[in-house]
């Protein structure tokens, strides 16, 4: 009588599991909109999500690198147009007022 049949079998190998296309640019594009790089955190995730769709593969971090990126831009938009408006009224208001300081509703102006 045989006892090789007692014998512990190995489990079957699972195949390892493909790294995604585009997964590591997609991560990179979420956290850049965090540290004043949203333009390029919307371009990575563009590139990341296009790496991945060619694939076939899903990429969750790459959409929300182009929601936070997207969002991004337009908050530096607008930001950027608030300030150009800020300045250019200063200006005006200096321009009639002359060089000095001055008080204007409550707020120290200093033309020059």
């Amino acid at each position: 009588m045989s006892h090789a049949s007692n014998i512990p079998t190995a489990p079957p190998a699972y195949p390892a599991q493909q790294a995604v296309p585009g997964k590591t640019l997609g991560i990179v594009s979420v956290i850049l909109p965090f540290v004043g790089f949203g333009l390029i955190g919307l371009i990575l995730g563009i590139v990341a999500k296009a790496q991945s769709k060619k694939a076939g593969a899903k990429n969750t971090p790459a959409v929300v690198g182009i929601v936070l990126g997207a969002i991004s831009v337009v908050v530096g938009l607008i930001v950027t147009i608030a300030i150009i408006a800020g300045i250019g009224a200063v200006a005006q208001q200096c321009q009639q007022l002359g060089p000095g300081v001055h008080q204007q509703g409550g707020v120290t102006i200093t033309c020059s």
